[in-house]
């Protein structure tokens, strides 16, 4: 009877070893849990959709944390409000970690995310770079709508 368990325990513990390291977020009843995924997996593009009216918006994200964080809340449904004369923003919820995400620098089409504000932004014009504004993505498709976007727009995840 004892032989058999620490046969027993002895299996359990070989199982329990098995999936060490294969960790990937996923969301579970509003917290962020791990289940396995290999490392090919983690790697797949990060593709969003921005829509309103009979418009869209293609962006490709970067591999930041703040990014995958943004990808992991879609869908959602959001208004978009002007800001200044070059781009369209809106609100998160809750905060990004931003501890990897690299400074927005590239123009026109920048997906970025400003810190002190915790705003989401759309660029349609150049700008200014900023220490507290970070690059979350580029637009790789329908770039000349972003500066007609309004109202409530509907922000989802992309699969070709």
């Amino acid at each position: 009877m004892k032989k058999m368990i620490m046969v027993t325990m002895l299996c359990l513990m070989l199982v329990g070893c098995n999936d060490a390291g294969k960790e990937t977020p996923s969301k579970t009843q509003g917290m962020v849990m791990y289940e396995d995924v290999s490392e090919e997996d983690m790697s797949e593009e990060m593709v969003i959709s921005v829509k309103w009216d009979e418009y869209e918006v293609r962006y490709k994200l970067n591999e930041s944390t703040a990014a995958r964080e943004l990808y992991e809340q879609l869908p959602i449904m959001v208004n978009v409000e002007d800001f200044s004369d070059n781009e369209k923003i809106f609100y998160l919820v809750n905060e990004l970690d931003i501890s990897d995400a690299p400074l927005a620098d590239m123009g026109s089409g920048t997906l970025a995310y400003y810190a002190p504000w915790g705003d989401v932004v759309f660029f349609y014009g150049d700008y200014r770079q900023n220490s507290a504004l970070f690059a979350l993505g580029e637009a790789i498709s329908g770039i000349e709508y972003i500066s007609a976007m309004r109202g409530q727009i509907t922000i989802e995840t992309h699969t070709d």
